[in-house]
C-alpha cells in the first residue's frame, strides 16, 4: 500500500513538471514571436532616446545661436554723415567768369571743394540768388536772377540739399520762382522754400538713406519788403510759428530728422540777435535736429538750444562781395546717428566739426576773374596773405559758444 502511495505520488510530480516545462516553452516561444526581448528591439529604444536627446542640444544650440542674433542686432546703430556750407550768390562778376562759347559753366569753381563735399552722404547749401534761367536775363545786386548752370556746378560737387527761401526768392517775380522750382524737381533732390502750387507746398519730402529719414523744411524771415503775391504764398516760405508748427506735425511720426533751414539774423554782424534765439528757442520746442542758418553773410556763433544743434550764420560760401569777413564762410560737418533696440530708436548727434572757406580771384583792370572757393588749409601767402590769422580769428566766434568742436 505505501508502495502505492509513493507511486501514485511521483507521477503527480511528473506531470506537475511536464506541465511547467511545456509553459516555460510556450512562454519562451509567444516572446520570440512578440520581439519583446529581441536585442533589435532594445537597440531602437536607445536610437529613440539618442534622437530625442540630440533634438534637444539641437534646440539649445538654436536658442543660443538665436540670442547671439539679437545680441548683434541689438542695438542697431545706422549713420549719416552730413556737410553744411552758407550762400551762393552769384554777382555779375561771377557770372561772366563762368561764361563759355555755349552758356556757362561754373564747375571750376568748386573743383577744391567737390573731393570734400561729395564724401559725405548728405550736402547742404542755401542758393541765395535764384535760378530763373538765362532767358529771363541774368542780373546782380539789388535783384538776383542767375543761370541753371549754377545748380549744375552745385549738384556736380555733390550737393544734394538746396534751401530755396531767403530775402531773394522774391526778386525777379512770379516767372523766376517757378522757373527754379520746375529745375530743381527735375534734379530728384531734397529742395524746399519755394513751390508752383499749395498742393506742392503741403507735401512737405522725406527721404531715407541709410535707414534714417530725414526732411528739410526752409523758411525766410524777411523778403526785402516785396510783397508776397495774394494767395500765391506757396511761392516763398515766410517764417511763422503757426506755419512751422503745422509743417513738422505733418512729417513728425515719418521723419528721424527735421532740418531747418533759417534765413535770418543781422547782415553783417557777428552777433547772433535777440530773434534768432527767439527763432531758435521755438524750433527746438518744436523737436528740430539742426538749424541751419544764413543771410549775415558772415559767419556767427554755433550753439546747442536744448538738443538741438544751431548754427546762426554759415555766412558766405561763394560770392563776388569784398571784405575778407564776406568772402570767408563756414563748412560744418556732423554724423547724424539712429540707435534702435528692443525698447525704440533714439537719433543723436557725434563727430562735429568746423573748418573755414574762402572765396579766392584776381583782379584785373578794375575786373576779377579767376573766382574759386578753396577750403583755408588749402590757402597760402600768396593766396591770402595773414590766413592763419584770419583763420583763427573767425574759428574763434564760430566757438566762441562750443568749445568741444573739432577743428579741421
Amino acid at each position: 500500500m505505501k508502495r502505492q502511495t509513493r507511486n501514485h505520488r511521483n507521477r503527480v510530480l511528473s506531470c506537475v513538471l511536464i506541465f511547467v516545462c511545456l509553459f516555460i516553452l510556450l512562454t519562451e516561444w509567444l516572446c520570440f514571436q512578440l520581439n519583446v526581448f529581441d536585442v533589435r528591439k532594445r537597440f531602437d529604444f536607445k536610437n529613440v532616446f539618442l534622437t530625442q536627446n540630440n533634438e534637444l542640444i539641437k534646440e539649445n544650440i538654436n536658442q543660443k545661436e538665436d540670442a547671439k542674433k539679437n545680441l548683434d542686432t541689438f542695438p542697431k546703430v545706422t549713420k549719416l554723415s552730413l556737410v553744411m556750407v552758407g550762400d551762393a550768390l552769384f554777382h555779375t562778376a561771377l557770372h561772366e567768369d563762368g561764361k563759355t562759347e555755349n552758356g556757362y559753366d561754373f564747375k571750376e569753381m568748386l573743383s577744391f571743394m567737390k573731393p570734400i563735399i561729395s564724401s559725405y552722404d548728405l550736402a547742404f547749401y542755401n542758393q541765395e540768388s535764384i535760378l530763373g534761367g538765362s532767358d529771363l536775363g541774368l542780373s546782380s545786386y539789388p535783384r538776383f536772377n542767375s543761370p541753371y548752370e549754377v545748380g549744375d556746378a552745385f549738384l556736380d560737387a555733390g550737393f544734394n540739399i538746396v534751401s530755396l527761401a531767403n530775402n531773394h526768392t522774391l526778386d525777379r517775380g512770379e516767372e523766376a520762382i517757378l522757373n527754379s522750382v520746375s529745375y530743381w524737381k527735375k534734379k530728384g533732390i531734397m529742395y524746399h522754400g519755394s513751390a508752383s502750387s499749395w498742393d506742392e507746398r503741403n507735401q512737405v519730402k522725406v527721404m531715407e538713406k541709410n535707414g534714417i529719414r530725414y526732411a528739410l523744411l526752409s523758411y525766410t524771415d524777411y523778403t526785402n519788403d516785396i510783397p508776397v503775391p495774394v494767395e500765391k504764398e506757396y511761392l516763398v516760405n515766410v517764417y511763422s510759428e503757426e506755419q512751422v508748427k503745422k509743417d513738422i506735425e505733418s512729417i513728425r511720426n515719418q521723419t528721424d530728422v527735421i532740418l531747418v533751414a533759417m534765413h535770418f539774423g543781422e547782415e553783417y554782424s557777428f552777433e547772433v540777435t535777440e530773434r534768432q534765439r527767439q527763432i531758435a528757442e521755438f524750433l527746438s520746442s518744436q523737436g528740430v535736429t539742426i538749424v541751419i542758418g544764413h543771410h549775415p553773410h558772415v559767419v556767427e556763433p554755433v550753439e546747442m538750444v536744448g538738443n538741438t544743434l544751431v548754427i546762426y550764420s554759415l555766412g558766405n560760401f561763394i560770392s563776388a562781395q569784398r571784405g575778407i569777413e564776406r568772402l570767408t564762410g563756414l563748412i560744418y560737418s556732423v554724423d547724424i546717428v539712429k540707435e534702435e533696440n528692443e525698447n525704440g530708436s533714439r537719433v543723436y548727434l557725434e563727430n562735429q566739426k568746423a573748418s573755414l572757406t574762402y572765396t579766392y580771384s584776381e583782379e584785373m583792370d578794375g575786373y576779377r576773374h579767376n573766382f574759386k572757393v578753396y577750403p583755408y588749409y588749402k590757402l597760402t601767402e600768396n593766396l591770402l596773405p595773414n590766413w592763419k590769422d584770419y583763420y583763427n580769428q573767425y574759428m574763434s566766434i564760430v566757438l566762441s559758444n562750443r568749445q568741444d568742436i573739432e577743428k579741421w
